[in-house]
């Protein structure tokens, strides 16, 4: 690759290969596709020490450019998470396969039986950062679900995604599938992305993971549908009405199971009449989690060594041990707050009432609204996907977690016995 001209030419020729094997994968059984995905997984297994040295060579050039050690932590191709991918790969076999399926049929008037059919999307770039993981568990979920994939992960990873990604495609050759069916953007050059976000004759869908800057700049470039997920800024409203000790685990898990991910709560909503008996309590636990807290005026007078919450606070998703609290005089002004500064993400209310708990179902938009339960379950294992390839808060073909479905859309079918339009 010479220059932009030969990049271009580069990303445009992996671009009609994708489209290309995806004609292909549109007709696969699902028992060859489970084969498949079982022998990559008994590939990633027996390559785990040529993994880890390929790996290896990725997280000291990280170290040596001084990423943090969360950084770090999601570069490492480690014991563990080699065998969560090879394990995710046989769990993707495992599912349902939703090729081919007839979701709906009724019958005309006239006779004509009308349906629709789930199909695979075409062809779906996945553009992401330091993880490579997402390589397999994307390569596996897109396989799967009949679509062609372009992979596109950060610089750092490049070694180690383009490894995992050559066992996925050894294993198609061994079965005479094309294995361009899965294909990585061989450079970090951040052209190469714009390149590829221009062929939409080509690509049917974009998936971008990763932070809000990455997102706002792929949707701004792509010519093709883009699934966003800009932030998760994550509530939970606690209501009169609440059990106050399953609130407290509740607000509890939400913020410190796993403070740095998308589904965390940044935000607690408490009514009122029970924040001087809850926010004090609640309080003391957060101090032994090392919680930071910044809360409304309200608040600082429940808690004193919280610092006061700006405007910015309600607005933040700190992916961190922080969070904003702020006391709301009814459900209806914590539906109010969730619809200025939520994010479409994730929203959870603390009730034992059953009305108050359907107000909330049905008037907060979010890609999943829980009731009585932790945000930590917008996850697609955990909502019984099986497994999943980002959270959409982008409502057109898919809102939540996308598993298999997800990557497919559905056809019009239509049976008859002579008909005709008259």
């Amino acid at each position: 690759m010479e220059g932009p001209k030969d990049l271009k030419e580069v990303v445009l020729e992996i671009a009609k290969k994708a489209k290309s094997a995806s004609k292909t994968l549109t007709s696969l059984s699902s028992g060859v596709k489970n084969e498949v995905l079982k022998r990559v997984a008994q590939k990633i297994r027996e390559n785990r020490e040529e993994l880890k040295k390929v790996n290896e060579k990725d997280v000291n050039q990280a170290l040596l450019q001084g990423h943090t050690k969360a950084f770090i932590d999601r570069l490492t191709l480690s014991d563990k998470v080699i065998e969560a991918m090879a394990k995710g790969l046989e769990e993707v076999a495992q599912l349902p396969d939703p090729v081919g399926e007839v979701v709906k049929m009724w019958k005309r008037p006239n006779g004509l039986m009308v349906g629709r059919m789930r199909i695979p999307l075409g062809v779906i770039a996945i553009i992401y950062e330091s993880r490579p993981n997402v390589t397999i568990d994307a390569a596996g979920l897109c396989f799967k679900s009949g679509n062609a994939v372009i992979l596109r992960g950060g610089k750092e990873a490049l070694n180690s995604n383009l490894a995992l990604a050559d066992l996925f495609r050894q294993t198609l050759k061994e079965f005479n599938l094309p294995e361009d069916a899965v294909q990585v953007i061989p450079t970090p050059d951040r052209t190469a992305m714009e390149y590829m976000l221009e062929l939409e004759e080509y690509i049917d869908l974009v998936i971008p993971r990763g932070g809000e800057g990455l997102i706002r700049f792929v949707t701004e470039k792509a010519r093709m549908p883009v699934i966003k997920h800009y932030k998760g800024v994550c509530h939970v409203y606690v209501d009169e009405e609440a059990n106050l000790e399953m609130a407290k685990t509740i607000a509890i898990n939400a913020k410190c199971q796993r403070p740095g991910v998308c589904n965390a709560m940044e935000t607690l909503l408490v009514h009122e009449k029970i924040a001087p008996k809850f926010l004090p309590d609640l309080a003391e636990e957060y101090k032994k989690y090392g919680v930071e807290l910044r809360g409304c005026p309200e608040t600082l007078k429940l808690i004193p060594w919280a610092k006061p919450a700006t405007e910015e606070d309600w607005y933040a998703e700190y992916l961190d041990l922080i969070l904003a609290v702020k006391v709301v005089k009814d459900i209806d002004e914590a539906i109010e707050h969730i619809s200025k500064y939520g994010s479409n993400h994730t929203e959870a209310i603390v009730t034992e009432n059953y009305s108050k708990a359907m107000k909330f179902i049905k008037e907060v938009d979010a890609s999943l609204v829980l009731v009585n339960a932790s945000t930590r379950f917008n996850d697609g294992g955990e909502l019984g996907l099986g497994a999943e390839i980002g959270i959409s808060t982008t409502k057109i073909h898919a809102y939540g977690p996308m598993g298999l479905e997800e990557l497919t859309t559905t056809k019009f079918i239509a049976f008859g016995n002579g008909q005709i339009r008259t």
